[in-house]
């Protein structure tokens, strides 16, 4: 649904799914290191205008004036990711400590602002530890290995609320039945107005919410349902989607991935959400959604967010333009390439999955599993989790994916895209690059998890070493390999029953240059009609050989 009850979601917001009036967003020129920078760019970035001996241990500083109403109300601060481990002081006060450098946290400051010149500092520490998530960040760019980020990173911002109100809103739907929790720092009901209708529901418990006629979001049809939740003085605007995801049974005898009790091919691209101005964040939440909309006019309807938590903004725009996702958890501790990419691109895996005695790293890892489907858990284009990527850091995978499936079962579980992918997962995922395979999918649903990856190099300028499988010298080149891609190997494997194939990648990435896209997003390096020829052939021959669905697992 698209119209002026849901035109908050098209402002990029960093809380998109919760809104409540205009955030009072503290971006801008700081003081890092006694250099001006601009936040939310880190350091490294262009677009953070950042110039300075850059440490391990950043000191941020700035000064804001707040509008008078937050002196009466209660206000809360806002972070949406800082890099690695932050310590934030207000007028002095030390507010506390936050570790992890992907998610958004959040502190109350009622009672300590003043009108004018208030003080907020933040110091981030950021050695690249490998014990907390760390994706593909290296101080050495090369090859897969891109720029890291220090400190400040996604939005800073504050809002300002009634001394009572709403703290979440989450929806649960299952078979077209919607159920809401409304959590609050009291008791009470609240007013919840949706599909035409005015409920009160009781606060701090489960409500089921009548639909009449329910509307079921899809790629094709991404219906969404505004919602506004009143409680005392305190009002929000939300939505949800109805839309289910499952394993079941089709015609064809074998298990696949279901969208609404159908089919569902997931036709989709590598999108590592990397931008030449801010590097995790382009300089326009604007940008994310163009990445979506160029994925869907080459015909892809599914996007693998890999080893990243994006801007919140992207996720909401998925919602809007029906990009099913599947997210991958960021991975932390040591990657070796060559026994965990090559080697088992030869068919050669050593890895051995062990129960370990869960130290720093690994309860740390478990915790940032859970907290990123928290904080996710609303977006309907989120259909599925990749828990581990080629044996990154991976160990007790049976019993982690079992604990992230109790905790939201409302996803798919790939236990480890790429070789190790047993364990109790959902979907078994594989990666092909270095020669082709037609798979046979076994008990799960099989999917070329990655697969491609061929280079082409558009670049103005050659200053990184270029990184991708092969070389072509032209876009026409380009082209026929995908195009023989999908017909030696995508093709037969759907004929035996593949469920989707992720392909490398939407854009280029630094030096690695095997992107649909240029890094700056200039140039397309295929042809837009060939590749929705593909995606229509892909389609077609999937819903052809599985028929619908036969029964429930």
């Amino acid at each position: 649904m698209r119209d002026d009850s849901l035109s908050w979601l098209q402002l990029g917001l960093p809380r998109s799914r919760f809104f409540r009036d205009m955030p009072f967003f503290l971006n801008g020129k700081w003081t890092m290191n006694s250099h001006e920078i601009i936040v939310p760019f880190p350091p490294e970035a262009p677009a953070s205008h950042w110039s300075g001996e850059k440490s391990d241990t950043l000191f941020y500083e700035t000064r804001f004036d707040v509008p008078p109403e937050f002196l009466s109300r209660r206000v809360f601060l806002h972070f949406g990711a800082v890099d690695q481990i932050a310590k934030i002081t207000i007028n002095g006060q030390i507010l506390g400590e936050h570790t992890g450098g992907y998610l958004p946290f959040f502190f109350e400051v009622s009672g300590m602002l003043k009108e004018k010149g208030n003080l907020l500092e933040v110091t981030a520490v950021d050695t690249l530890s490998i014990d907390y998530p760390y994706g593909k960040q290296t101080k050495n760019p090369h090859g897969m290995w891109y720029t890291s980020v220090s400190g400040i990173w996604k939005s800073v911002w504050m809002e300002s609320v009634p001394e009572s109100y709403i703290k979440d809103v989450t929806f649960e739907t299952n078979r077209g039945h919607v159920r809401v929790y409304v959590e609050t720092d009291g008791d009470g009901t609240a007013e919840i107005r949706c599909d035409s209708k005015v409920v009160k529901v009781n606060v701090n418990e489960w409500s089921p919410i009548e639909i009449d006629h329910p509307h079921f979001w899809s790629p094709e049809d991404p219906f969404l349902y505004p919602v506004e939740i009143r409680y005392h003085q305190d009002c929000v605007k939300s939505y949800f989607a109805i839309r289910d995801v499952e394993i079941l049974t089709c015609d064809d005898g074998k298990k696949h991935i279901c969208l609404n009790q159908q089919p569902c091919y997931l036709h989709g691209l590598l999108d590592q959400g990397y931008f030449e101005s801010g590097i995790l964040q382009p300089g326009d939440p604007a940008a994310l959604e163009k990445d979506i909309l160029r994925a869907r006019e080459l015909g892809f309807n599914c996007l693998r967010k890999h080893i990243k938590i994006e801007l919140d903004a992207f996720y909401a725009y998925c919602d809007l333009h029906g990009m099913l996702v599947i997210q991958d958890m960021v991975n932390s501790g040591p990657y070796h390439y060559f026994q965990e990419t090559i080697l088992p691109n030869l068919g050669i895996k050593l890895h051995k999955d062990k129960k370990r005695q869960r130290g720093e790293r690994e309860t740390f890892f478990e915790s940032h599993c859970q907290e990123t489907q928290r904080v996710l858990s609303h977006h309907p284009s989120i259909i599925g989790y990749t828990v581990f990527n080629e044996g990154w850091g991976q160990y007790d995978t049976s019993r982690i994916v079992c604990m992230l499936r109790d905790h939201d079962p409302s996803r798919f579980y790939i236990s480890a895209s790429g070789w190790y992918h047993g364990y109790d997962t959902d979907v078994e995922s594989e990666h092909v690059y270095i020669r082709k395979r037609v798979l046979k999918p076994a008990q799960a649903p099989m999917m070329l998890g990655e697969c491609g990856g061929f280079p082409c190099d558009c670049r103005a300028s050659a200053a990184q070493k270029a990184y991708g499988y092969g070389k072509n010298a032209t876009k026409e080149e380009l082209m026929a390999r995908i195009t023989d891609l999908y017909e030696t190997m995508v093709k037969p494997s759907i004929r035996n029953g593949l469920n989707g194939c992720i392909y490398t990648q939407l854009t280029d990435v630094e030096g690695e240059i095997n992107g649909l896209y240029t890094y700056d997003r200039q140039q397309c390096k295929v042809d837009k009609a060939r590749m929705l020829k593909i995606a229509k052939e892909c389609q077609e021959l999937f819903h052809e050989c599985v028929g619908s669905c036969a029964e429930e697992t």
